[in-house]
């Protein structure tokens, strides 16, 4: 259940961080309305307080296996959001950084 908790958790703090960046890219790079950054600075906002909701108490676990999840996810968003094609390198480093994370936040400490 904590493992379950944990990774939801990344999962929502991903989305607010890289959407919130991306809206800002949006803005600035794209020329949207400034509605996106404001939106996006709210987003970012929410994510670190997402952050403090994991269920490990260290700051800097936390953040360094959050890393792992913001390669992959920020992968992901281009995809989805602006057609990237990931290459293979993309994909196997994103594993790399996954595997990082799990083994940052799950391996088992006495």
């Amino acid at each position: 259940m904590v493992v379950a908790r944990s990774v939801a958790l990344f999962a929502v703090a991903a989305v607010l961080e890289i959407g919130g960046a991306w809206l800002v890219w949006q803005t600035i790079r794209e020329h949207r309305g400034w509605g996106y950054a404001a939106a996006g600075i709210a987003s970012l906002a929410l994510y670190g307080f997402v952050a403090t909701l994991q269920p490990d108490g260290h700051f800097g676990r936390v953040l360094a296996a959050y890393g792992g999840i913001f390669v992959a996810g920020s992968i992901l968003w281009g995809a989805l959001a602006d057609g990237y094609r990931p290459d293979r390198f993309d994909l196997a480093g994103a594993a790399v950084c996954l595997t990082g994370m799990a083994v940052i936040m799950f391996a088992p400490r006495g």
